[in-house]
């Protein structure tokens, strides 16, 4: 049988739940919107890591260095 997952959602999130939640799963990174929590988005540690450095890059944050 399997565990239930433990999905977290950060603590900048409204009360009205909107938000991104995340957890682990066999080494995955599993994410999903709050509001339709059927869909599920499953990515590496690593890609995920990548994908916020870049949205960072938009966000006038640290420039990403190229694969």
């Amino acid at each position: 049988m399997t565990a239930p997952l433990i999905w977290q959602k950060s603590t900048y999130s409204q009360e009205q739940g909107e938000c991104v939640e995340l957890t682990t799963s066999g080494g995955a990174v599993l994410l999903r919107e709050s509001d339709d929590p059927t869909v599920i988005l499953t990515t590496t540690r690593k890609d995920l890591a990548r994908f916020l450095q870049v949205i960072k890059v938009g966000s006038g944050g640290p420039r990403a260095p190229r694969p």
